[in-house]
């Protein structure tokens, strides 16, 4: 099966740009494809507990409702750990759904991956 990685750097306060990889990932898994998305940089602060709910662009869903879709359909959720360092946040500050991974996990994710793509 083939896999998409998706490598988001925007976050909260960017909210435009927060939608696209979870759709694309729940695209994707109906698609029949394998769907991770790694957060890093200011890009974590969409899956800290409570942030999700407060997002929410046009006629579009909350983005909360977005990232229980993709999770609903099988994207995989990963935070980048030095992300969190860098910003003090703890590993509890995160919705369960995401997995806190290395710089190692990135790198091997992308290696497997047959696409990568970045927001």
């Amino acid at each position: 099966m083939s896999t998409i990685l998706y490598v988001q750097t925007s976050g909260v306060d960017t909210p435009e740009r927060t939608y696209a990889p979870f759709i694309l990932g729940t695209t994707a898994r109906a698609m029949n494809v394998e769907a991770e998305i790694f957060f890093m940089i200011k890009g974590i602060t969409i899956l800290k507990k409570g942030e999700a709910e407060k997002v929410k662009l046009g006629s579009f869903p909350s983005l909360k409702e977005v990232i229980d879709q993709a999770v609903k359909a099988g994207v995989k959720l990963y935070i980048c750990e030095q992300s969190t360092q860098l910003f003090g946040m703890a590993r509890g500050d995160f919705i369960p759904e995401a997995k806190v991974a290395g710089a190692g996990t990135l790198n091997d994710l992308a290696l497997d991956a047959d696409s990568v793509i970045t927001f």
